[in-house]
C-alpha cells in the first residue's frame, strides 16, 4: 500500500451497516431484513480516487448514497475529517453538504425535464449561496459549462436537447457549483457509449488535478475502475472482500469474487 493511503484520510468509514427492514402482513410488520450494507471499513486519502466495484445489488450504490446521507445509516461512522456525519442532525449536516456531493448515474433522469440547464446547475447556488446575485450566479454558470467542456450558450437549453454524454457533463458542472471536497461518482458512466466513457473518465481527472478532488468512484466495471482508481475496494453481498491498489487487484487478486469479475472483463 502506498504512502498516501497510509496518510490522514479525507473520509474514514467504520463498521458502517445499512439494513433496510422487509415488511409483510396485514400489520406491515417487519418479517425480514436486507443487509445492503454490512460492518463495511475504508479510508478515502484526499486527492485520490478509490474505486468501489460490485455487480448489481452488491450494495455499492447504496455506500455511496449512505456517505452522502440520502440513505439512513444504521450503525457505524462516516468521518469526515473531524466530524462523524452519522451522528449529525439534518440540520447540522446542512454544512457538509457543500462538501460532499454526488453525481449520479443515469444522466437521461438525474437532470429535471421541465428546468433549463442554467436553472438546473444554479439550483445549488440558489440554496447555498442566497446572497448572491443573479449576475454572480449567472457568471458561476458559465464558467462551469466551461469547465466541462461546454459553453454559455447552452444555459437556456434544456435536457432534451442534449446528448447522454453531454447531459452528464451536465450533471458534473452542478455536483462542482459549490465547490465541493469529496463528489461520489454513483457509476457516472455506465449509461454511455464506450467512447463517450472515456471522454467523461478523462474529465473527472482533469478535475481533480485542477481542483483537488477526493473521489469514491462506484462502477460495476472493473475495467472502468482501473482507469481512474488509486485503490480499488471489492463488494459482493453488502461486505468488502477485497481492498488494494489498482495494479494489485489486476495482477494477484486474491478472492475468488475479484477473479470473477476480472474474467467478466472483455480482453482486448
Amino acid at each position: 500500500m502506498s504512502d498516501s493511503f497510509l496518510a490522514e484520510p479525507l473520509l474514514s468509514v467504520r463498521d458502517l451497516k445499512v439494513h433496510f427492514p422487509v415488511k409483510g402482513g396485514v400489520l406491515q410488520r417487519t418479517v425480514d431484513v436486507v443487509k445492503a450494507v454490512d460492518g463495511i471499513s475504508f479510508n478515502v486519502p484526499r486527492g485520490k480516487t478509490v474505486g468501489l466495484v460490485g455487480e448489481s445489488g452488491s450494495g455499492k450504490t447504496t455506500t455511496g448514497r449512505a456517505i452522502a446521507r440520502l440513505v439512513p445509516i444504521t450503525a457505524g461512522s462516516v468521518h469526515y475529517e473531524d466530524r462523524d456525519l452519522a451522528t449529525l442532525s439534518r440540520r447540522d449536516f446542512f454544512a457538509y453538504r457543500k462538501k460532499i456531493q454526488v453525481i449520479f448515474q443515469d444522466p437521461f433522469g438525474s437532470l429535471n425535464p421541465r428546468m433549463t440547464i442554467y436553472s438546473i446547475i444554479a439550483e445549488p447556488l440558489d440554496i447555498h449561496f442566497k446572497e448572491w446575485s443573479k449576475s454572480q450566479k449567472q457568471a458561476r454558470v458559465a464558467e462551469l459549462l466551461e469547465k466541462v467542456g461546454l459553453t454559455a450558450e447552452f444555459m437556456q437549453r434544456y435536457p432534451h436537447q442534449f446528448s447522454g454524454g453531454q447531459r452528464q457533463r451536465i450533471g458534473i458542472a452542478r455536483a462542482l457549483a459549490v465547490e465541493p471536497d469529496f463528489i461520489v461518482c454513483d457509476e457516472p458512466v455506465s449509461a454511455l457509449d464506450v467512447s463517450v466513457q472515456a471522454q467523461i473518465i478523462n474529465l473527472l481527472q482533469d478535475l481533480q488535478d485542477e481542483l483537488g478532488l477526493t473521489y469514491l468512484f462506484i462502477a460495476h466495471d472493473l475495467a472502468v475502475i482501473e482507469h481512474i482508481s488509486d485503490q480499488v475496494l471489492v463488494m459482493t453481498e453488502g461486505k468488502i472482500v477485497e481492498q488494494a491498489s489498482a495494479a494489485e487487484i489486476y495482477c494477484n487478486p486474491q478472492h475468488p469474487y475479484t477473479v470473477k469479475l476480472l474474467e467478466a472483463v472483455p480482453q482486448v
